[in-house]
């Protein structure tokens, strides 16, 4: 399955370091990012879970529940959680998905589908292409997609700004400029047109050109 923003985030069961989940009831009626890790007791992995655990309080104020993944069993990632916290001062607190058959990394593109049943004798090399983000909407299509190299940490503060612009996008029809930063003025998007922009935007806005409409951002 090749995957793409807008495609349907396939669905599964899966046991999590917080019990068995089926995962488009996990996500609910909620924002939902995945971000998967080619192996337990990796360093750069272990920088990230103890900061995304650091910051959970922000994706809850969005709405946003976290969820990471291994291609290790949920036994492994129980005993990794121990040196997270002896890393970074703190131990995950979202679900860790157990991916020992390789089964999701596979349904999400991320290992062939040759590579095997097991991880099993498989090194974070061998399964260098688990390092990726996806957001996920309420109604479970992928709205972002990066990967990452292992040699290179994510920037969660980079995810947490593309969830602000896509929940506003959702919310007002508007678009986010480059390097926007939350607060900061945005685009009315194409497919609104002035008549409506009026009735959404009734203090107006700079057309700097037709298509170039910039508003404030609606709260």
């Amino acid at each position: 399955m090749t995957l793409r923003i807008g495609s349907f985030a396939p669905d599964f069961v899966a046991d999590t370091t917080e019990g068995q989940i089926r995962f488009h009831d996990w996500i609910g009626d909620s924002w939902a990012v995945l971000f998967s890790h080619p192996k337990d007791f990796t360093p750069v992995c272990s920088t990230e879970l103890g900061h995304v655990a650091s910051h959970k309080d922000e994706f809850d104020k969005r709405d946003c529940k976290i969820i990471g993944l291994s291609v290790d069993t949920v036994a492994d990632h129980k005993s990794w959680a121990n040196d997270i916290k002896d890393l970074t001062g703190y131990a995950p607190n979202f679900p860790i998905i157990g991916d020992h058959g390789l089964d999701i990394a596979k349904l999400y593109d991320m290992l062939p589908e040759d590579a095997g049943k097991s991880s099993k004798g498989r090194t974070a090399a061998d399964n260098q292409t688990v390092r990726n983000v996806y957001v996920i909407g309420p109604d479970k299509r992928i709205k972002l997609m990066i990967t990452y190299p292992m040699s290179t940490g994510r920037n969660f503060d980079e995810v947490l700004r593309v969830i602000d612009s896509l929940q506003l996008t959702a919310r007002h029809q508007v678009a986010t400029p480059v390097n926007w930063q939350p607060g900061e003025d945005v685009i009315i998007v194409p497919a609104v047109s002035d008549e409506e922009a009026k009735k959404k935007f009734p203090d107006g806005w700079d057309a700097k050109k037709p298509y170039m409409r910039v508003v404030a951002q609606p709260a």
